[in-house]
């Protein structure tokens, strides 16, 4: 191809610059700095007032190439420093749905949009009610506040206690509380004691609470506490060796149950019978629970304690007693022994584990009682119950 020479662009004729005015019957009327306006001549510079205020509106003369900083228009005194424009972030219809641009931040922060709930009508909290204030009730204190005991007094409690023990010349007494109701319950005993002329303290009279404070917790006074010297020990020398020489006794191998054995002394009472005898170890001594348990039958029925209970029973039989005990095995029924006659020993173990080996093998015989129901045992009291009962049946 021929080289052929550089074209030369023909200059499209510049448009003039101006405006269509109102009024003017269509005709175009020229800018006035353009320069058909101005002959020709060179405009003058925009003056002072040319401020982007006193121009806002109007686009800049000539576009920005790529990368190149647009210079700030020229601002008078008192007027704002205009914000600088940012370039727009593309965004998809879901970020802008979500998402808004705050006014604080310029748009170089989003945030969430969240939508308002209604507001919910305030109700005042209700004034929380004060809790009812209990008020405890003290115990009615009496004029003997305190109840003192004396270093080797027994306590006893209780109306039949109480009673036999008021009545018991062989007793010392120290102090008798009694409340209203008491004092109506002890009032036949304190009358028989002066009938006889029994030396027995002045009563001192308690409220119900005084006495609760005095006694073990749980305790069934009836309004009657007494004060009194525990009763000599008698000895099995001292039983052999009284002027009417008993006839039946009950021995108990380890019964450890103070209630069981006030019950078998309030039985060996009503049926008569002489003494208990229970061992030194593993066994109660008298005490209030005993005593309350035996209704007074420890002011009728001797406590004996002994050291080895197969050497009393050797000195039992020395003495005519036919020493029968009560176990499970064995090998009649206690009918069927011989019991109407000469002196008894009713011999009797704890509850389970019954009597030991060398007890049952000092026994003359072991009896068993006639059980034959889903329960093949009683308990130890009840089970001297119906051993005395059938020693007083035979004996007619």
């Amino acid at each position: 191809m021929k080289n052929r020479p550089p074209r030369k662009s023909a200059s499209a004729p510049k448009r003039a610059s101006g405006s269509f005015k109102a009024g003017s019957g269509g005709k175009f009327a020229p800018k006035g700095d353009s320069p058909r306006a101005t002959g020709g001549k060179k405009a003058a510079p925009a003056k002072r007032s040319d401020s982007p205020r006193a121009t806002a509106g109007k686009s800049a003369a000539s576009p920005k190439k790529r990368g190149e900083k647009a210079e700030a228009p020229p601002r008078t005194a008192g007027t704002a420093r205009p914000k600088a424009k940012t370039a727009s972030r593309p965004q998809n219809k879901s970020f802008a749905k979500n998402f808004a641009k705050p006014a604080s931040h310029g748009g170089s922060r989003f945030v969430k949009k969240t939508v308002a709930a209604p507001a919910a009508a305030v109700v005042a909290p209700s004034p929380k009610k004060a809790a009812p204030r209990i008020e405890k009730k003290r115990p009615i204190r009496s004029e003997a506040k305190e109840l003192h005991l004396t270093s080797k007094g027994l306590l006893l409690w209780g109306v039949h206690a109480a009673r036999e023990a008021w009545l018991n010349k062989r007793r010392r007494c120290h102090t008798l509380w009694v409340t209203d109701s008491g004092l109506a319950a002890m009032q036949d005993a304190l009358d028989q004691a002066a009938a006889r002329g029994l030396p027995r303290p002045a009563i001192t009279k308690v409220e119900r609470a005084d006495l609760d404070r005095l006694l073990p917790r749980g305790s069934v006074h009836q309004g009657i506490a007494l004060e009194l010297e525990p009763l000599n020990d008698m000895t099995i020398d001292d039983l052999l060796g009284l002027d009417e020489p008993a006839n039946l006794v009950i021995l108990l191998d380890q019964v450890t149950d103070p209630h069981n054995v006030g019950a078998i002394l309030r039985s060996a009472a009503a049926f008569g019978a002489d003494a208990v005898i229970v061992t030194e170890r593993n066994a109660p001594t008298t005490t209030g629970i005993l005593a309350k348990a035996a209704c007074g039958a420890v002011e009728h029925v001797p406590l004996i304690p002994v050291v080895n209970l197969s050497r009393t029973i050797e000195a039992l039989q020395a003495e005519s007693f036919w020493c029968v005990g009560l176990a499970e095995e064995g090998a009649k029924d206690l009918s069927e022994s011989s019991l109407g006659t000469g002196r008894i020993a009713l011999v009797m173990g704890a509850e389970g584990d019954g009597l030991r080996r060398l007890t049952r093998e000092h026994c003359d015989e072991l009896a068993r009682l006639p059980t034959s129901g889903p329960i093949g045992s009683l308990n130890v009291s009840n089970a001297a119950v119906v051993a005395l009962y059938e020693v007083i049946r035979q004996k007619g």
